[in-house]
Order: C-alpha cells, then sequence, then structure tokens
C-alpha cells in the first residue's frame, strides 16, 4: 500500500485535486462517482495507520461529525465502504480564520462580532449534543468568500480531539499529540484535566481577542512559558492593546478566558447572548478582584496535600501544649516575700 496523491481512486470517490498538507494527513478536493457531488476526502498518511492512538482520534472525529448537523459545523459524510482509512466531508470554499488572521492581523469590529457569534451557535449546538471540541483554534474555523461555497458562513471542522460525553473515555497510550492547542488550550486542559463546556467558551474567547486586537492573550518564548503564564498570570486587557475598543466588548472577551472555569460563562448560550447584544453586558472592576486565592493557585497532589495539613497541626498543638507548659512551670517556681505589717516588731 502506497502513499494516496490526487488522480487516484479511493472506494467510490475520485481524488481530483490536493487542497492541503499536514504532518498528519492529506485533504483531496474528490468526486463522489456515485452521486456526482464534490467532497472533501481526508487520509491520514501511511505511517500513522498503525498508531492506536490516531486510529481512535480518526474513528472519533467520525462518528462526532455524523452525528452533528448544523449549517456552522462541516458535515461529516458516510461512504458505502472503505479499503482504507479516510474521512469523507461536505466540500466548503473558503479560507481558515488562521490565514486572514495572518493577513490582515485585525479584523472590523463588525465582523469579529459575526464570526464569534456563528461559532458560538456551533456550541451551543454541539453541547447540546453532549460534544466538547477541545481543540477550537482559527486553523479549524472555515471563513466562506462571498459568492463562494458557504458565502460568508463560519463552519467548524477537525473533532479529532472532541469528547462525546456519552461514550467511553479514551486512552492514548502516549502514542499521539497532546490534547489541545497551547495557545488557545485554556489553563485546566494545561493542568491535564479533560474540560468541559467552558473549555470551548474559553478558546472561542481567545479568538475573540486575537481578532479584536491582532495578538494573543499570552505570549512567551515557547509553550511552556505560555502555559506557564495561563497558570498565574491575568492577560492583558485588549484596551491596552487598542485604546478605543467598547468596554462592553472588552468584557466579554475577559469572562471567556477567566483563568478559573467558574468565573467564565457557564455556557456558550450565555457567551451568545451577550454577543448579540453587547449593550445588556456590564463590565466589571477586575482590579478590585485580586489574584485568586493561593490555594486556586498552588496545585499539589492530594497525597503531599492532607499529610502536610495534618502534620502542620499536630506540630502547631505541640507547641502550644509546650509553651503553656512552661508558662505553668515558671508560675510553680514563684516563691512569695515577706511582707511587713506595721505594728509588728521591727
Amino acid at each position: 500500500m502506497r502513499e494516496i496523491i490526487a488522480g487516484d481512486r479511493l472506494d467510490q470517490y475520485d481524488l481530483v485535486e490536493l487542497l492541503a498538507r499536514s504532518g498528519m494527513a492529506s485533504v483531496f478536493k474528490a468526486v463522489d462517482r456515485q452521486s456526482g457531488s464534490t467532497v472533501a476526502v481526508k487520509v491520514p498518511h501511511m505511517q500513522y495507520e498503525s498508531d492506536v492512538g490516531f486510529f481512535d482520534r480518526f474513528q472519533r472525529e467520525e462518528k462526532i461529525g455524523q452525528k452533528l448537523v448544523h449549517p456552522n459545523i462541516v458535515r461529516v459524510l458516510e461512504p458505502e465502504q472503505k479499503s482504507r482509512m479516510y474521512l469523507v466531508m461536505e466540500f466548503a470554499e473558503g479560507r481558515s480564520l488562521r490565514a486572514i488572521i495572518k493577513e490582515r492581523r485585525r479584523l472590523p469590529i463588525a465582523e469579529t462580532l459575526d464570526i464569534a457569534r456563528q461559532i458560538a451557535s456551533a456550541l451551543v449546538y454541539m453541547h447540546e449534543q453532549g460534544i466538547v471540541h477541545r481543540d477550537l483554534k482559527p486553523d479549524n474555523v472555515l471563513l466562506g468568500a462571498g459568492g463562494q461555497g458557504v458565502d460568508g458562513q463560519v463552519k467548524l471542522l477537525d473533532f479529532g480531539i472532541a469528547m462525546d460525553e456519552a461514550a467511553r473515555r479514551l486512552t492514548w497510550f502516549g502514542l499521539t499529540p497532546p490534547v489541545g492547542t497551547p495557545d488557545y488550550m485554556a489553563p485546566e486542559q494545561v493542568r491535564g484535566r479533560r474540560g468541559d463546556v467552558r473549555t470551548d467558551v474559553y478558546a472561542l474567547g481567545t479568538m475573540l481577542y486575537e481578532m479584536l486586537t491582532g495578538e494573543l492573550p499570552y505570549k512567551g518564548g515557547n509553550m511552556h512559558a505560555v502555559m506557564r503564564a495561563k497558570l498565574n498570570e491575568d492577560p492583558r486587557p485588549p484596551h491596552e492593546i487598542v485604546s478605543d475598543i467598547d468596554p462592553k466588548i472588552e468584557e466579554i472577551v475577559l469572562r471567556a478566558i477567566e483563568r478559573r472555569p467558574r468565573d467564565r460563562y457557564a455556557t456558550a448560550a450565555e457567551m451568545l447572548a451577550d454577543l448579540q447584544d453587547p449593550s445588556r453586558v456590564v463590565p466589571r472592576d477586575r482590579a478590585l478582584r485580586g489574584d485568586p486565592p493561593l490555594l486556586d493557585r498552588i496545585r499539589l497532589p492530594r497525597h503531599i496535600v492532607v499529610p502536610s495539613v495534618i502534620g502542620f497541626v499536630i506540630a502547631t498543638l505541640l507547641a502550644l501544649t509546650w509553651m503553656m507548659g512552661q508558662a505553668a512551670g515558671r508560675r510553680d517556681r514563684r516563691v512569695p516575700l515577706p511582707q511587713h505589717v506595721p505594728g509588728e516588731g521591727p
């Protein structure tokens, strides 16, 4: 078996053009010989076909994609039969949000809000189906050009590390890349947790920040520096980069990318409501809130924390007992001085 190239026939699909190639797979424009429709076919590189973790990821992406039917989500189709591992999707012309940000850096506020609303709408639907994307980033957002294909619609794609809350938990065996992309990962993902709907809210907030300012909330010389900053520092407020940003829009951004999940929007639906009507948003004074409590910032294993706390309490009690004993001993050693009473002796 060899690598698939443009011009090959793969089961019922004629691969007519290479659309994109990454380190893990190639995506081809293809024609379904049975229906005559144009589709996109994603074929993994051969070295990954024996990777158990990659196979699980590919299967999950296919099953989740076939489950989701929404105008802002790329539809995954089901072939009649497959002779090897590949994925068939609806063909949607357009450009990635990553390419657009790279070219234009900052987007106008109206365009930014329209893109964010469409992404949020897709998230609301996904979350209602029990699906958490967990890898939202500009590379996975497709924007249609006016008059071509999706005609301005936003389309989400790539559900390779999405989590279906109704499915079993998968073990990765260290065979595949870490879950998420550092710049868009929520702090709880950095800590190795699975995340929930608020993880997707955080990623959308990060993309909103980037579209508005042309920069990311956190910078660092490498991904480890970025991840440390996410755990310990607050992001730079957008108004320090773009001075004329509406405080209500800034509040939406900052609330979405709060470090603690409980401080973010609880659902994508809540965030969508504010994106649809920013006038209802009341900016908060984060300077008065201060840093998170120390225990929220320091995460030690339970097997270290519990014995340490117990040891500290016991040591404190022993110290207090010893001090009380010392004080009692000093009182017992005191000898009363004789007192002179007038009229009695010299």
